[in-house]
């Protein structure tokens, strides 16, 4: 029997990084009748410390936390129904198997973990112990993007032949996985994985196909050591409390951002970590321009590109099938402003702070021997990934109907994970792979 069957499902938060509020804020206050936040884990204590002051900010107890170290702990004193886990990527196994194996449900943060071993060892786990995981892909639950599956699983395109996406960065979003621990690959897998992840869970859902085959070109173009060729790079390694850093547009102010201060510059002295490095700095392992051509269970192809220094901020996609084609165009931020270009945007705070720029969408039927035909999207918000974390922390935590099936399993997070891994490792062989040959011990 599932906790919630049972009653206010008892929840502890594993890593409380910047992520980690977003959920802590839908358990506390949006789901107060189906969920209990009773613990927290993590290496800094000054973050759960920090987590606890928000909570008493929102009329709720702190509650008690824990030492990573004493995670198993922490499961059975706090009689803990269901773990989510925010940690760093590289981390998320750990916690995962861990929680299973202790007979713990999991929601989890994508990606589910960053290569193939730690994969393998979470879907083992969950095969050996018929435990559940739940992979928090967010952008399933957008309302543009649950039109689009409606619209293909109806056969608006007909069969579908091919995909072709192109999601961009902005040089505020796109920059700050270069100031933080997301440029190791080691800790995040890249951007293949941490960021793309999402994108390659949306069109095996979309296209209700698996990945078979991967090729990829990959590059560190714009940031790094490398990019200082380009003209814009300062003479710092973090900065805060460098003078060249002041107006440096690429730079993160952590002292001008409360949240971002206590969390993270507040709390340095217990594990080192600087959450505003230079992001031409050496050290950086991930790239900021890569492309992929996939096939898919189906036959169908998908072309993808992810750019993380272009100057405005969206995607587009396009679904070509045998009765015609579906745009999709969305425009989240139109320019960078240079003035606030190193404020928080994005993936700092994960969406939860409107951008001041200008944006819209389209989505756009065109059928063969037919003028195109502009279909009405729905209700659009600039908070919580257009209003996508709500709609997810409503059928994950409050026991929503989810007609469209969009909980993704640890098979779906696995899926998702297969396609960056195969980019990245063609990348580095510049040949094809084969998705199944990644799960394959070797």
């Amino acid at each position: 029997m599932s906790p919630r069957a049972a009653g206010r499902a008892r929840y502890a938060v594993v890593g409380t990084g910047a992520r980690a509020e977003m959920f802590v804020r839908a358990l506390v206050l949006d789901h107060p009748d189906t969920t209990e936040l009773v613990a927290f884990a993590d290496i800094n204590q000054a973050r759960m410390d920090a987590h606890n002051r928000w909570l008493s900010e929102l009329g709720h107890r702190p509650v008690p936390t824990y030492p990573a170290a004493d995670f198993a702990v922490m499961l059975k004193k706090e009689r803990v129904d269901v773990v989510l886990v925010t940690s760093v990527d590289v981390t998320h196994d750990e916690y995962v198997v861990a929680a299973l194996r202790a007979g713990r449900e999991v929601v989890t943060e994508k990606p589910m973990t960053v290569d193939a071993p730690r994969c393998r060892r979470i879907l083992n786990t969950v095969s050996e112990t018929g435990g559940r995981v739940t992979v928090a892909f967010n952008y399933r639950y957008n309302p543009l993007h649950e039109q689009v599956r409606r619209l293909l699983a109806e056969g608006a395109v007909g069969e579908i032949g091919s995909v072709h996406f192109e999601w961009l960065l902005d040089v505020r979003h796109g920059a700050d996985y270069f100031r933080r621990w997301h440029r190791d690959k080691a800790t995040s897998g890249g951007l293949m994985v941490h960021k793309a992840s999402h994108h390659f869970d949306l069109v095996n859902w979309w296209l209700a196909a698996t990945p078979v085959e991967v090729y990829a070109a990959g590059r560190l173009f714009f940031y790094g050591a490398d990019g200082r060729r380009h003209g814009y790079a300062r003479d710092y390694e973090r900065a805060h409390g460098s003078p060249a850093a002041v107006d440096d547009p690429f730079a993160l102010r952590l002292d001008a951002h409360p949240r971002l201060r206590e969390l993270y510059l507040d709390a340095e002295a217990e594990d080192g970590y600087q959450r505003d490095r230079n992001v031409f700095a050496p050290g950086v392992s991930i790239e900021d321009d890569m492309a992929v051509l996939a096939r898919y269970s189906t036959g169908a192809t998908m072309t993808y590109h992810l750019t993380a220094y272009a100057p405005w901020e969206g995607y587009r996609v396009m679904v070509n099938g045998s009765r015609g084609r579906l745009e999709l165009e969305v425009t989240e931020n139109d320019f960078v402003d240079r003035g606030t270009a190193g404020a928080v945007k994005g993936a700092a705070l994960h969406g939860t702070e409107a951008p001041a720029e200008g944006g819209g969408a389209t989505l756009t039927l065109r059928p063969f021997w037919e003028p195109p035909r502009q279909i009405p999207i729905a209700s659009r918000t600039r908070q919580g990934h257009g209003g996508a974390d709500a709609r997810m922390t409503g059928v994950l935590f409050g026991g929503q109907p989810d007609p469209l099936d969009r909980a993704a399993t640890a098979d779906d997070g696995a899926l998702a994970l297969l396609t960056g891994l195969a980019a990245n490792r063609s990348f580095a062989t510049g040949q094809p792979v084969r998705v199944a040959d990644l799960l394959t011990p070797r």
